[in-house]
């Protein structure tokens, strides 16, 4: 018989310690991509909805087609013009000035085929199933800016502040509950101003 020959031997003791201190890292300092989706919050589910009546002229229909390109009230025009065309609309003022609900602070044209009030105003977006993602994106952030650019005129007219400032003094956690009642209240009163009435209507 051979002799038997001493094999040396690693020690694997401390292998399970390393490869746990390894997962630790690696969970610590790898960064988890999010989904990121539009910030909207849902309206409450009406058992018994009522069905307003609303004049054709105060709706403003915009529709994506799957090309992106953009449809207005059935004229065509470009992404970019998209933010004027809808100050116009919400800013427009149409009611006479003897009309109980008369926009004073409206800036508009007062045209009588557009909005009446921005409290009547109300922008329907419609898409096709093939319209890309980035341009619905896109037109969704055009229409928000226009409600913040009134909003924010607004704001500076009553209280010399941007609407994005009140907002974010609201969100202080650090001023007392009277200066966020006090915030609320100015917050409010732009929001009534100019209201966020905005409806999607079901791809087609």
């Amino acid at each position: 018989m051979g002799k038997r020959t001493n094999i040396q031997r690693v020690n694997a003791g401390s292998m399970a310690d390393i490869a746990f201190l390894l997962l630790i890292f690696f969970l610590v300092t790898t960064s988890i991509e999010t989904d990121v989706g539009i910030d909207r919050m849902l309206p409450k589910l009406e058992k018994n909805p009522v069905i307003a009546d609303v004049f054709e002229r105060n709706i403003l229909r915009v529709l994506i087609d799957d090309h992106g390109q953009l449809l207005v009230d059935d004229v065509l025009i470009e992404l970019t013009d998209l933010r004027q065309k809808a100050i116009a609309f919400l800013d427009n003022g149409g009611f006479a000035y003897n009309h109980p609900a008369y926009c004073g602070y409206c800036k508009g044209e007062r045209n009588p085929n557009s909005s009446d009030a921005p409290s009547k105003a109300i922008i329907s977006l419609s898409n096709n199933r093939e319209t890309k993602y980035g341009a619905y994106i896109s037109v969704q952030n055009e229409l928000l800016r226009a409600y913040g650019y009134l909003r924010n005129r607004e704001a500076q007219r009553l209280y010399q502040k941007d609407y994005a400032t009140l907002e974010s003094e609201y969100k202080d956690p650090t001023i007392t509950i009277e200066e966020a009642e006090h915030l609320k209240s100015k917050i409010k009163n732009i929001k009534e101003l100019f209201p966020l009435k905005f409806t999607e209507s079901e791809t087609k």
